[in-house]
Formats: C-alpha cells, structure tokens, sequence
C-alpha cells in the first residue's frame, strides 16, 4: 500500500475509529418561510405572466413556433412544457446558462452572446468579459490551469494519450484506474471502490443492479435527477419522504415493512437514497438520524455525495467525517470527481462484495468507454494533497479556507437580511429572490458589476422559491467575498431582495471568527 508518515498514520486512525475524537454536530439549518405579501405578489406575477402567454398565444401568430431541425419528429414536450418554454423560460434563458472562455477558477471569463430569434439561438459577439465566479462547482480550488495537478495531468496526457478507446471490461482498463480505484477506497475508508468516466451515469446505471423489481426504495424529495432516473430504471417500487424529515420517513418505513409488497409478500430489499449536500437547498443530510433508522428497521443506505465529497468534514471526506460516523455504517457511498476534485466522472465504494457485485453487473462499466487517463491522473493528484500524501498541508489549507468562506459568506448575508436556505457549513448559498422577474433583474445586474452568477427557477425549484444559487470556493479571496457582498447589499436594496423577517444583529463578523467555537475547539483538537 505504500509507506505513511505519522501525521497521515494519526488522521486516517482518526478517520477510521468512528469518529470518536469528534464531537457530535448538530444540524443547523435554515429555511426561512416567504412573508405572506411576498408569496401573494409571486404567485400572481407568474399567473399575470402565464395569462399574457397565453393571450399572445390565442390571439398572436408565435415569432418563433418551432425549434429548427425538428421537423418529422415526435415533439420533446407536452402542451404545457411547449408553452412554458416559449414564453415563459426562454424570455430569461440568458439567466440559467452561460458560455465560458476559461478556466472556472474564482474568476471566469464570460462569452458576450445576443439573441434575435427570442431566446432560441444565440450569437457571440466577440466580446469577452472576466467576472468574478460565484457559479461553479469549485469548492476546493482544483479547477486549475497550472499547478500540481495540471502539470501531472499534461505528464499523463503525453505518455498514455486523451484515451483508451474502449471499455473498461475490454481494453479499457489501465494501471491508473486501478490505481484511483485504490486510492478512493483508502480516502473513503471502505474496502473497495469502482470509478466511472460519468458522475450522471455512475447514479443512473448503477441503482439498477442493486434493487428491481420487488425492492422498496425510499427517497428523499429533493434527490438528484440521476438518482430519480436510476430508480425508475431499476423497476423498484419508490415512496417519496419530505426532505431531511426523520419522523416521515420513519413513518413510511414502519408502514412499508407492516404492509409489505401489494401481493402481501415482504419487500425483498428496503434501501434509503438520500444526498451528502442537496444542490438546491444547501442543506446536508442528518447522517446520524439516518443510520440510527436505517439500522433499527434493518435498511440500505445509498449515500450521494456529490456535492459533499471534499466539500465538508475536517478531513475533507464528506458527511462522514463531518458528523463524526463511520463511513462502513454506510452501504453504498456514491461521489463524483466534477467538484472538489476539478476532474470529471464518479465513484462508488463499499464493501468488496458490493463493488465485485457492480463489476460484474453494471452497465456503466460493460458498456461505457473508460475514463480518460489525464481525468483520473488530475483526480489522483487532488486527492493526494487533500490527504497530505503530497508532503505538504495544503489540503487542510484549502479545507479550512472553504469552511471559513462559508461561514463568514452566510453569516454577512443574514446579517444584510436575506432569505438564504441550507447549512451554515454547506458551499452551496441559495439565495430566495421568489419573484420570476427578479431572477433575470439580479443576474443581468451582477453580471454588468461583473460578477457570475445563475438563476434557479420553476420547474428546477418550487414556483415560490426562485433563487440565485451560489456556489463558494477555497479560491475566492476575503476580498472577493467582500466585493460580493457589498455589491449583493446594493442590488438587495434597489431591487427589493432583503425579505427576512428575523431580527437582525449588528455585531460585526469577522473573516477570521467567522467559525463557532465548537469548530475552533475542533480544529486545535485535530492539530
């Protein structure tokens, strides 16, 4: 396995022993309700704009009725989704996406584009603007176009090529892939790991070699696309619970197990897909609730991490090292390498008698072209400095960097009086703006005070909770978060956004305090 000096010998003990050295966290989160007026004035503005589309539809010949290049073709949505499309999104589709010219470090260069057709195509200008990123998945900083990892990346590329042009269970495999594979399960502290080229697919064609037909699956409201797609290939039966509600899902747990299948069979296999770090709501999932209901109603827990991977726990290893449990308590544990890593694809760990049962199953791994040896070389490197195997404390900085960004970012923005959703502790920032107008008005904003953002709306998020959602980064400067947060105070007055109805403290926050003291005890408890 390779020699370990005494710090990375004391932390990966400390990682393993179940957490004991850690102190129990406690969920601490917020979703702050819409004042009454404010929902009122959002579900009228978006029923006022359904009702002029749909005058302009009845009385008005569409600009623009089709998309091009589709004629004789089954049309791709239905009569509501078509007319959604049409009036409705694509009116501030310039909010939700935007091209880039650059690396998605803390700043990134933004592509000038116009439309003329109404939001159906798009020209480039030519003019190119830097901004500073708020947008991207680059929580530790990786996504970098110098550096460590992109030297190693550039030495694999020369040596073994772009790819391998095969499957992993043909040609497909390579030393460096057992090499990641190896490496994720030491980060992960399970037995055994298996990478894909794809973070989607690694959710969606994988789930259907754990569970079929005759299976339970109990997923919580707010899980991922791949994940819903995944069970509903899998021909499982799924129940819904409210997000990160204990009492609901312990509730349809007891009445599954009573009830068992329609035909009064038992259920083959009841299994809890839940995420580490919901993407829209910045929350983090009660891990330690979960494995406590999960181990008395004898359950499997599949856990995504996606979001959480790197992204959270003292050591970077996700929600199990953030609440302190062992990460063997849980079944399956799903990552992808898109966001703390700077790479791309996914992984699975566990138990070696659950990846040789995905090895042999799976069709991502039958079917799918390998992963791409500079990716696997870029996420070997990362992974490496977050575990300290480079020789140097680097990782730990950037954890810590991350963690103290997150607090004094969230913090300053309830200061100023936002709605803003999820974990103190999660990069991840939503920030309520309801209104449907209101999403496109910020976001054109900041981008001409050259700051990168995107907007989240109806049917991506409830139509009451529009949002601009923020991702943070172990890149981004004090400074940076500062010039952020006095431009989103301005914008937040002149555009009406400080709906919170909390009370407001004045006391001053400062970068360096930003953390509570129970995370500074933790921190001279890990040096």
């Amino acid at each position: 396995m390779g020699s370990f000096n005494k710090s990375e010998v004391s932390i990966f003990k400390k990682h393993s022993q179940n957490g004991l050295n850690q102190k129990k966290k406690k969920s601490n989160e917020s979703f702050e309700q819409a004042p009454l007026v404010t929902a009122v004035l959002t579900y009228l503005g978006f029923y006022i704009l359904m009702f002029l589309g749909y005058i302009n539809l009845i009385f008005f010949t569409p600009k623009e009725e089709d998309e091009k290049g589709r004629e004789g073709y089954a049309p791709l949505y239905d009569r509501f989704e078509r007319f959604y499309l049409r009036y409705v999104y694509r009116r501030v589709r310039d909010c939700w996406n935007k091209p880039i010219s650059s690396v998605p470090g803390a700043e990134v260069v933004l592509k000038e584009r116009i439309t003329k057709d109404y939001g159906w195509t798009f020209e480039f200008t030519g003019k190119e603007t830097p901004c500073l990123n708020l947008s991207s998945y680059n929580y530790l900083g990786f996504a970098e176009s110098d550096g460590q990892c992109a030297e190693d990346a550039i030495a694999v590329l020369r040596e073994q090529g772009w790819a391998t042009s095969s499957t992993r269970r043909e040609l497909g495999t390579c030393k460096i892939h057992l090499e990641l594979e190896k490496l994720t399960a030491e980060f992960l502290g399970v037995e055994d790991a298996i990478v894909f080229g794809m973070g989607f697919a690694t959710n969606a064609l994988n789930l259907p070699c754990l569970i079929s037909k005759g299976c339970l699956v109990l997923s919580d409201e707010k899980n991922h696309a791949s994940l819903i797609l995944g069970l509903r290939l899998s021909g499982a039966t799924i129940k819904v619970f409210k997000h990160n509600n204990m009492k609901h899902l312990e509730k349809i747990l007891i009445e599954s197990i009573v009830l068992g299948q329609p035909n009064g069979e038992p259920w083959r296999k009841i299994l809890i897909v839940v995420e580490g770090v919901y993407s829209m709501e910045g929350s983090i999932v009660r891990l330690p609730e979960v494995l406590a209901l999960k181990k008395k109603y004898k359950a499997y827990l599949y856990l995504d991490e996606a979001h959480s991977i790197g992204a959270i726990g003292p050591h970077g290893r996700g929600v199990c090292d953030y609440y302190g449990c062992n990460p063997q308590d849980v079944d399956v544990l799903m990552g992808t390498f898109t966001k703390s890593f700077g790479s791309a694809g996914g992984y699975i760990g566990g138990s070696k008698l659950l990846i040789d049962c995905i090895r042999e199953n799976s069709h991502a791994d039958f079917y799918a072209s390998s992963m791409s040896q500079p990716i696997a070389q870029q996420i070997i490197t990362s992974m490496k400095i977050i575990m300290g195997k480079d020789g140097t404390d680097e990782g730990v900085k950037r954890i810590a960097r991350l963690r103290k960004n997150t607090r004094y970012f969230r913090k300053k923005l309830h200061q100023m009086g936002f709605i803003i959703y999820g974990n103190e502790d999660s990069p991840v920032v939503p920030i309520l703006v309801y209104l449907f107008s209101k999403i496109g008005a910020v976001v054109r904003t900041l981008e001409k005070r050259k700051i990168a953002a995107i907007g989240v709306g109806f049917p991506a998020t409830p139509l009451m909770e529009g949002r601009i959602r923020i991702c943070l980064s172990a890149a981004h400067t004090k400074e940076q978060l500062d010039y952020a947060l006095s431009t989103f105070d301005e914008i937040g007055d002149e555009l009406g956004l400080k709906y919170s109805q909390r009370r407001r403290i004045s006391i001053p926050i400062s970068y360096e305090t930003s953390s509570s003291e129970e995370d500074c005890e933790e921190e001279c408890e890990d040096k």
